[in-house]
């Protein structure tokens, strides 16, 4: 294929002249390989095409620039420094690079897509992220199927999604197309230092009756059973109410993230309301706790202020250099309640911190290349050596020495067996999400009831319903 050839398909694609369809059918005619012509109908900004092989399997221009963008919270960003510094600028030294590690995505990412200018590759996770589903509605982000066929960058003979944990990027997926993929394998619950509970000659309680029990021993003491981060309720909303929920009855939450009527007034949701009321009509909750933001929060947990927390994995490496000598912070499901269809052992657990790729990024298919590495043994053993966390690479992590933090992680995954989920509805609709964690905070801050909260939740799910404008999504156990 001569670049006359290159150059007129270029101009065709980005005419508006030809379908789609049209530009794929010419191109494949004249030999061009599949992510190539993706580069060519990605969006608006013409891509020179380039050669695949085994050194450039996605047909990256050497020479582009490359804008990265990274949210920097539990995990840090030296991981992604180390992909972009030590990977992408080693195989593409002429490329310049543009990063970013930065937090509250959407206020500042927003402005740059409204322009036509966003980053080529973001990390689209924490508090104030942007909206996943409204960009895929507005067509702003890139399919990955170039990617996912593309092979391993150090895993000889095998594809990109070969190389991924199975069941790890389902979520990742919208009508039938991979537009996200999630990095690190993840464990939502209640964490605690097991050295201490030894010292005090405790034993994490199963029960949510034995979980009261003990929270009146330890408030007795002087110390708070709990505490929790009061300025992101969403941690008690997702980490102890939704699990919760869907240890007592999984289809009740499995119908709230279906939009199903009525579904925040079920019986389920009731009885999981009354069991988390307790902890703030008994004051088991630290005082202050609702000024508190989550590294707030945290700290406080760390001085044995109080005993329990509900936060992720990710919390040791948040917090590092803050961490007493000896403290051995572990991580537990929630306690049962009486009837619960889902054992103990369950647990919110499955695998996150999305990562994206814009459509009308200048560069798209050099942000492909910065997730083929990140995704790599070599990035996903960095990951794990500088978080002590786990990606959902195979492999990646083999001999990385871990702490007991992450080896309770990886203790908690392999006793729940099959018995992990997550709830969706925060993700598919975030005005529902939004609402239902502030809602969240008024309960546990005693200034709505339990029928408020129920009424207040309902009617922002059935505003979600009835807006025609928002994709649906369903799920099933």
């Amino acid at each position: 294929m001569t670049q006359e050839q290159i150059h007129r398909l270029i101009a065709d694609a980005t005419s508006g002249r030809y379908s789609r369809r049209e530009v794929l059918r010419r191109a494949t005619a004249l030999g061009l390989s599949a992510p190539a012509v993706a580069a060519l109908c990605a969006g608006a900004n013409p891509m020179r095409a380039f050669a695949q092989g085994a050194e450039n399997p996605l047909g990256v221009d050497p020479a582009a620039p490359l804008d990265v963008v990274i949210f920097k919270g539990g995990y840090g960003d030296d991981y992604a420094k180390y992909v972009t510094d030590n990977m992408y600028k080693k195989l593409y030294p002429n490329a310049q690079i543009s990063y970013a590690g930065i937090q509250r995505l959407n206020e500042q990412l927003q402005p740059r897509f409204v322009a036509g200018e966003p980053p080529d590759v973001i990390d689209n996770s924490g508090a104030g992220n942007l909206d996943t589903v409204a960009l895929i509605g507005e067509e702003q982000l890139a399919d990955l199927a170039d990617l996912m066929a593309a092979p391993s960058y150090d895993t000889e003979g095998v594809t990109f999604a070969d190389t991924l944990l199975p069941g790890t990027q389902e979520t990742g997926v919208y009508d039938g197309k991979q537009y996200v993929l999630n990095y690190v394998v993840f464990v939502l619950g209640i964490w605690y230092s097991s050295s201490w509970m030894k010292e005090k000659g405790y034993t994490y309680p199963k029960t949510w009756t034995e979980m009261m029990d003990l929270c009146e021993e330890i408030k007795g003491s002087g110390i708070s059973p709990w505490v929790t981060t009061g300025v992101h309720p969403q941690y008690v909303r997702q980490f102890v109410f939704d699990q919760m929920l869907w240890k007592h009855d999984p289809q009740a939450l499995v119908n709230i993230d279906n939009l199903e009527a009525d579904a925040w007034k079920a019986p389920a949701v009731q009885e999981v309301l009354e069991a988390i009321y307790m902890l703030a009509d008994r004051d088991y909750l630290l005082p202050g706790w609702d000024g508190l933001d989550h590294t707030q929060s945290q700290a406080e947990w760390l001085q044995n202020r109080a005993v329990f927390i509900p936060v992720g994995s990710w919390l040791e490496n948040e917090m590092k250099g803050l961490v007493p000598e000896g403290f051995d912070m572990v991580v537990a499901p929630t306690p049962s309640l009486e009837g619960d269809k889902i054992p103990f052992e369950g647990i919110f657990a499955g695998a996150g911190e999305v990562f994206i790729v814009p459509s009308q990024g200048k560069n798209v298919q050099g942000g492909k290349e910065w997730l083929r590495l990140l995704f790599s043994k070599e990035g996903g053993r960095k990951f794990s050596e500088l978080t002590q966390n786990l990606t959902v690479v195979k492999g990646a992590a083999e001999g990385v020495q871990f702490s007991v933090a992450t080896a309770s992680v990886q203790s908690a995954i392999d006793a729940a067996g099959t018995n992990t989920f997550n709830s969706r509805y925060h993700e598919w609709y975030k005005d529902l999400g939004d609402e239902v964690k502030q809602q969240m905070a008024s309960l546990l801050q005693k200034q709505i009831s339990m029928e408020e909260f129920m009424d207040a939740a309902q009617e922002a799910a059935d505003t979600v319903k009835d807006d025609e404008a928002i994709p649906k999504f369903e799920r099933t156990l």
